[in-house]
């Protein structure tokens, strides 16, 4: 009797046609980012100037991205197997040493930042390069490899430049980034285009999910923490029920459904991982900024409900909607097909209300971040409207 190969047990069993489930252990590894997460929340709230949002989208670009290809690598491999369930546990190391370095990531500690960063995406792809050696899948990681040992060199470099620490890391999110969208091309080797990553969506969509409920959590947990601190007046427990009602409505909008139905499915084409991609890989990271974001405005908000409403105020409160909202429209756009204008709409509501907002100064904080939610409230009172008219259709 003849025992299974190391590639048929590290492995999903994708002869069924079924999407995979998302297995414990990939839940597991989902809970280092509630901490990260939070850290990402803290200091965007400690550094509410440019230079401090260009360093925070720095390190959550990288945060992001580290989840994303996790999850993305878990679409393929066996959360049951042994060998697998001991690689989550060795990224969620790594990614446990990025969550805690987060916070002096632009200090003392921008080494383990990099250093951890580097060990999750170099681990993870070496990983699956030996798991799917002699697949298509396993050449295609090889690449991802190079791209990654690229990017860690600006990574690792920032780490011991601190004075051109910032322009680095930029540079070396471009090149993470920029990989996929050039196919992984390696002059003189090829690349790897979409067909040959073949993947289930639903898998990934169940994932992308849960970590976006995970950001939604992290802004009640905020909330919580920072009502503790604060005497309960009328003015405080009123932002209160407006920073719950709107994270209540990212929510709705997130799952309302978007206009012109769903694509025409394909389980393992090319249209599929396309549409994986920037349903997933992008604009998911574009919604859970903005998430982030809006935490840090409930926390500003609850805080100084009647103060001074100054620049960095006002763009978080605006800010974090549009962002969720320019998120929501790539994810809507890519699993429909077609563009969600009323998103659209209120993303220009938005920008109007900042431009008032910074005009006039005729609003407290706790007035804007009211008229904010009303905005949202309308677009999800037109989604759910449309919604049961297709319904009834």
């Amino acid at each position: 009797m003849h025992s299974r190969s190391p590639v048929s047990t590290v492995l999903r069993d994708r002869k069924s046609g079924k999407a995979p489930e998302v297995g414990a252990i990939e839940l597991f590894f989902d809970l280092v980012y509630v901490f990260a997460v939070i850290q990402l929340s803290h200091f965007l709230a400690a550094h509410l100037s440019g230079i401090g949002a260009l360093q925070v989208a720095i390190l959550f670009l990288a945060v992001w991205w580290g989840w994303n290809y996790t999850a993305w690598a878990m679409n393929w491999l066996n959360p049951d197997n042994v060998l697998v369930r001991i690689l989550l546990a060795v990224l969620m190391l790594a990614s446990l040493g990025m969550s805690v370095s987060l916070p002096a990531a632009f200090d003392d500690e921008a080494l383990l930042f990099a250093g951890s960063y580097l060990c999750l995406q170099l681990v993870r792809s070496a990983f699956m390069v030996w798991a799917c050696r002699g697949l298509r899948l396993g050449a295609n990681y090889a690449r991802l490899l190079a791209y990654s040992a690229l990017a860690g060199v600006c990574w690792l470099l920032g780490g011991f430049l601190p004075d051109h620490q910032l322009w680095l890391w930029a540079l070396a999110v471009v090149i993470d980034y920029a990989a996929p969208m050039v196919n992984f091309t390696i002059p003189g080797f090829g690349s790897a285009p979409m067909s040959t990553w073949p993947l289930h969506r639903e898998h990934l969509a169940e994932r992308n999910r849960l970590v976006f409920i995970i950001a939604l959590g992290e802004s009640i947990l905020i909330m919580g923490f920072t009502l503790t601190d604060l005497e309960l007046t009328a003015p405080v427990v009123t932002a209160t029920l407006i920073g719950f009602v709107g994270l209540v409505l990212l929510w709705w909008n997130y799952f309302a459904v978007p206009s012109g139905g769903e694509r025409e499915e394909d389980p393992e084409g090319e249209q599929q991982t396309a549409i994986a991609r920037s349903a997933f890989a992008y604009a998911h990271g574009i919604m859970i900024a903005g998430a982030i974001v809006v935490a840090v405005s409930i926390e500003q908000i609850t805080m100084h409900p009647t103060g001074h409403l100054d620049a960095a105020v006002i763009g978080c409160v605006t800010g974090g909607p549009v962002l969720y909202l320019l998120g929501n429209l790539l994810y809507s756009y890519a699993r429909s097909g077609a563009l969600a204008w009323s998103r659209v709409v209120v993303i220009g509501l938005l920008v109007a209300l900042a431009v008032l907002a910074g005009t006039t100064h005729l609003l407290t904080p706790l007035a804007l971040a009211g008229l904010a939610t009303l905005c949202m409230l309308g677009l999800a009172v037109f989604a759910t409207r449309a919604e049961a008219g297709q319904g009834q259709g």
